[in-house]
């Protein structure tokens, strides 16, 4: 959500930010809605004003015995009355068409954050370790799963359709193993609160981190009107939806482990192959609540803290700064982590770290307060995985195989295998 009366001040900017992102300009359209609105709230102040003057206008008449003018007065109350009402229900319309229309345009881009349209455009900021090499030709994830006899996506299909998958044995264990490692690392050294959350929500907590109500599309609905969550995010950061935290406490860091939904209304066709593109995905999500100084600093810290998974379980990969083009709808700027996949000889997303500024704080009314501030401002906040579970164990698949087919386990996760080193067909 952005600030209506910045964007009064700001037009040109606001509109060359937009630019950036491949929006058309709003500003002119917005500074004439919110004119409108302005009007409004002003005309009904007037009839306020001038209702509460008349009333004490009728009790002097009917003081002095005029009842020609406490007649005349009364009437022109009671159409006060009918127009107050008319021009409060304007009022309520207009502030709601212009809060839609806020609602549906993305966040503004740091100065810093590349212009570009897609991914194409995007820079790399560093590469850690090296590609593995081996004699033996690279599987896919699916390949070697299945091969296993331990990943089985016809099973999944006849209990749940596609984009599902069921894991058994040993890399059910690996899953769990992967999962429980991220939030050890998380908690222990990284300084995260593990929580655990709801999986549905109210219309309120998607609308809050912006999930709704421009992408209702790629999300789950129950029948009883709340929604599956497709990531933590939205259950972490509305932890603090319409609070006012005081300075000093910040920031607060909140990690958890959940499942995640996502109906991937938009990528029909894309990856349908093994288990990168799913329904269901489990996932280490990281969010943190910071002042407006220190959300840049906790930006460069949250995806060191993705990458340290990585770096522990021993796997290549890159991390890319998105250009405007391709960063999400809530993000100002966003870092991806991309791990080296073998067997597809590419990259392939398996984090992503936004900063949001006070984007979603702004929708969450969520606000802090310094030691000696009177005034409040709006929180910042950033998500990130911490990683994506899913990808880990394709990672972990592809990196770690062995040329007879089986997998070794690395170092990392060995204390959560219960004494398994290697994965190998039952």
């Amino acid at each position: 959500m952005h600030d209506i009366k910045w964007i009064r001040d700001n037009a040109e900017a606001f509109d060359a930010a937009l630019k950036k992102r491949g929006a058309d300009a709003q500003s002119e359209s917005l500074i004439a809605l919110d004119e409108k609105r302005r009007a409004v709230i002003q005309r009904l102040q007037d009839i306020q004003s001038r209702r509460n003057s008349a009333s004490k206008e009728i009790g002097a008449a009917m003081a002095q015995k005029n009842s020609e003018l406490a007649e005349k007065l009364k009437a022109e109350v009671a159409e006060m009355k009918t127009s107050l009402p008319a021009a409060e229900e304007e009022e309520r319309l207009i502030n709601a068409e212009l809060t839609d229309v806020l609602s549906r345009l993305p966040n503004i881009p740091l100065d810093d954050v590349p212009v570009g349209k897609d991914e194409h455009d995007n820079v790399v900021k560093h590469v850690v370790g090296q590609k593995p090499g081996w004699n033996h030709p690279a599987k896919e994830h699916y390949e070697i799963g299945e091969a296993l006899g331990l990943m089985d996506f016809d099973r999944a299909a006849k209990l749940s359709g596609a984009r599902f998958t069921v894991l058994t044995g040993g890399l059910a264990r690996l899953e769990r193993a992967l999962g429980q490692f991220m939030l050890d690392l998380h908690t222990r050294e990284h300084g995260y609160t593990e929580v655990s959350s709801p999986l549905m929500v109210r219309d309120e907590a998607m609308y809050g981190t912006g999930q709704l109500p421009k992408f209702s599309e790629d999300l789950f609905k129950t029948t009883d009107g709340r929604w599956l969550i497709p990531t933590a995010e939205v259950t972490l950061t509305n932890l603090v939806s319409g609070e006012i935290l005081e300075q000093d406490k910040l920031p607060l860091r909140f990690t958890a482990l959940t499942p995640s939904f996502r109906s991937e209304a938009g990528s029909a066709g894309r990856d349908t192959r093994g288990m990168l593109r799913q329904h269901q995905f489990w996932k280490c999500e990281l969010v943190s609540i910071t002042d407006a100084e220190s959300s840049i600093a906790e930006h460069e810290r949250m995806t060191e803290c993705a990458e340290k998974v990585l770096k522990l379980l021993g796997l290549h990969f890159r991390t890319m700064t998105l250009c405007t083009g391709d960063m999400g709808f809530g993000a100002r700027k966003t870092y991806d982590i991309e791990v080296w996949l073998p067997g597809q000889d590419t990259y392939r997303e398996i984090s992503s770290c936004s900063v949001c500024g006070d984007f979603q704080a702004r929708r969450m009314n969520a606000r802090y307060r310094g030691k000696d501030d009177k005034a409040t401002k709006f929180v910042h906040t950033l998500n990130g995985s911490g990683i994506a579970v899913g990808r880990a164990l394709i990672a972990v698949l592809e990196n770690y195989q062995n040329e007879d087919g089986s997998v070794s386990v690395p170092d990392v996760l060995l204390p959560y295998m219960g004494g398994l080193t290697k994965i190998e067909r039952a």
